[in-house]
């Protein structure tokens, strides 16, 4: 989609993934359920990479603030929209729920089209006079390590339910977990773009990574106490380190086409997500769930050499 405009773009997606919700809210059995799902899916996955297209077109390289305050705002959808939904579903079926979202994504719609200008003459990317092959291995190395992360987050959020049955929570409690850690998620995710502008990419993440190994590993052997104080800790690291990559995919985009970038970056990230549950559910199948888990903390260190090298790649930080 490359000369398109991201505005559009973003319109049609929202429109697409209302349209999925809205097939959900009609009772057409299960096959127009799993219909619904894949269109409302296939319209949510637009917009991520043409959100932050939008958003280099208005900041030029000072974008990794913004694409770290959007994902930001991402998180704070998920943990508000759902709670809202929770206090709609004793009260009407899903299905007119699902209806509700489809209006709400509509609306969303004209909103964009009224709020986002259709053109915006983007700043010169000084990622653009960078040589393409070196840019190439560098956004290679960088969509390798996105998708490691991803692995290490998505494992992580297939054991968190067991561990914490397993130190004697209730499916309250769960919830609970679920809500300490994407809490520190949003807060990481506000607060690695800084972290990278100060010290760079390289120290950043590693920073990121070797913490989330070892709060993974601390959270198997604390208490249930001590594994709820982590989690917000753990929640930082773990979704915070992904705002630092996004951040880094204009700099690295082969041939500075960022909008191709970032759709190759968010579709290789999200399979990733999609294919590491499976993985790691078969390790804790085949041996056990405390190795499962010790996978996912090793998942996390294996990214330590990788964006070593690709600190290579990189300009310097800015003093």
């Amino acid at each position: 989609m490359k000369g398109r405009s991201p505005r559009n773009t973003l319109v049609l997606s929202t429109v697409i993934a209302a349209g999925g919700l809205a097939i959900m809210a009609v009772p057409m059995g299960f096959e127009g359920l799993c219909c619904g799902l894949v269109l409302a899916g296939i319209g949510s996955s637009i917009q991520h990479p043409r959100a932050s297209q939008l958003i280099i077109e208005c900041y030029g390289d000072a974008v990794r603030r913004p694409l770290s305050f959007y994902n930001f705002s991402g998180d704070l959808g998920k943990a508000i929209l759902p709670a809202f939904i929770a206090l709609l579903l004793p009260i009407f079926a899903w299905r007119p729920v699902a209806g509700f979202l489809a209006l709400l994504g509509l609306v969303l719609s004209f909103v964009l089209i009224r709020l986002i200008p259709p053109h915006i003459a983007p700043p010169i990317l000084a990622s653009q006079h960078r040589q393409a092959e070196g840019d190439s291995a560098g956004f290679s190395l960088l969509l390798a390590i996105g998708a490691f992360d991803t692995a290490t987050r998505m494992g992580y959020l297939l054991f968190l339910p067991f561990l914490i049955h397993a130190c004697g929570g209730s499916s309250a409690t769960v919830g609970i977990a679920l809500a300490l850690l994407f809490a520190g998620g949003a807060l990481g995710k506000a607060t690695c773009g800084w972290l990278v502008d100060h010290f760079g990419i390289a120290r950043s993440v590693i920073a990121t990574e070797m913490t989330t190994s070892f709060l993974i590993i601390a959270t198997l052997i604390t208490p249930l106490s001590g594994t709820l104080i982590l989690l917000p800790l753990l929640g930082i690291v773990l979704n915070g380190t992904s705002s630092a990559l996004y951040g880094t995919v204009p700099e690295l985009a082969p041939g500075g086409d960022t909008g191709r970038a970032f759709a190759v970056f968010y579709t290789g990230v999200i399979g990733t997500g999609g294919l590491a549950p499976i993985v790691y559910g078969a390790i804790a199948d085949h041996l056990s769930r405390t190795t499962g888990q010790l996978a996912t903390a090793a998942t996390a260190l294996l990214i330590v050499p990788m964006v070593l090298r690709l600190g290579s790649f990189m300009r310097p930080v800015s003093s």
